[in-house]
């Protein structure tokens, strides 16, 4: 795929990164900022900075967080882009931080998107169960 803007060096958007690194390498930390960096390239973005969170016991507003925040406050910043949403913290302290990233007026941007819940099942054909050579066909009206 190639850029939209034809390799023509442009300032894209600003966004600035966020990684909840808890007990994680600087093998892993360094392979996730360049993931980001990564993503921020193939999508023209500028990718303006990393926030890392390392203390697990302060809530939704730690120190990177708070930092965070700060930043989207500044003008022509994009989003928050982090590697999947446990980047944010446990599920509570990730939902209020998604709400707080939108408040502020900016994107969230994933890398990896949440997986669905619901998996879709086709009707067109049959259904394999898990043990081998057993094929359940599903009625439609059933």
């Amino acid at each position: 795929m190639e850029p939209l803007t034809e390799h023509r060096p442009v300032s894209g958007p600003a966004v600035y990164g966020f990684l909840r690194l808890v007990r994680v390498s600087r093998a892993r930390q360094g392979a996730l900022v360049a993931s980001l960096a990564e993503y921020c390239r193939s999508h023209e973005l500028q990718l303006s900075g990393v926030f890392t969170d390392r203390d697990t016991s302060s809530g939704p507003g730690s120190a990177a967080f708070t930092g965070l925040l700060d930043v989207l406050a500044l003008p022509d910043v994009y989003g928050v882009i982090a590697p999947a949403m446990s980047h944010l913290g446990p599920k509570a302290i990730a939902a209020e931080r998604k709400r707080r990233i939108e408040a502020a007026g900016s994107r969230l941007l994933l890398v990896r998107k949440p997986r669905s819940a619901h998996h879709s099942v086709s009707r067109s054909g049959p259904v394999r169960s898990r043990h081998p050579g057993a094929t359940r066909i599903l009625d439609a009206e059933s």
